[in-house]
């Protein structure tokens, strides 16, 4: 079971980015994915995540209105879409997976420890 994050880079203040994140198994595209990150000396926080059926998404309050959360289901693919970007966006941003038939697993969550599969994570750089 993989998930690999792609997308990040150096960017300026007001531009946007497109994070992407393949999971490399069918089995993922009924469950919840979540967008994580993480700066330096910082704990990994939550970014925004999404429901195993598409529909419902949820969102930190310093990403809300900025980005968007997404999935591609014949992809196997889920999204962030990332605007207006500032200096402090400035992380590691990993994506996660919950479990296939863990309890509420397609449910999505914000709690970090209800995910099982990890990416590798991509560096998204906001310069000022």
């Amino acid at each position: 079971v993989q998930l690999q994050a792609s997308g990040g880079g150096l960017v300026q203040a007001g531009d946007s980015l497109r994070l992407s994140c393949a999971a490399s198994e069918r089995t993922f595209r009924s469950v919840a994915m979540g967008w994580f990150r993480q700066a330096p000396g910082k704990e990994r926080e939550f970014v925004g995540s999404i429901h195993g059926n598409g529909v419902q998404r949820n969102y930190a309050d310093s990403v809300q209105s900025r980005f968007t959360i997404s999935r591609d289901k014949t992809k196997n693919t889920v999204y962030l879409q990332m605007n207006s970007l500032k200096p402090e966006d400035t992380a590691v941003y990993f994506c996660a997976a919950r479990g296939p038939g863990t309890s509420g697993y397609y449910y999505p969550t914000s709690a970090l420890d209800s995910y099982t599969y990890w990416g590798q994570g991509t560096q998204v750089t906001v310069s000022s």
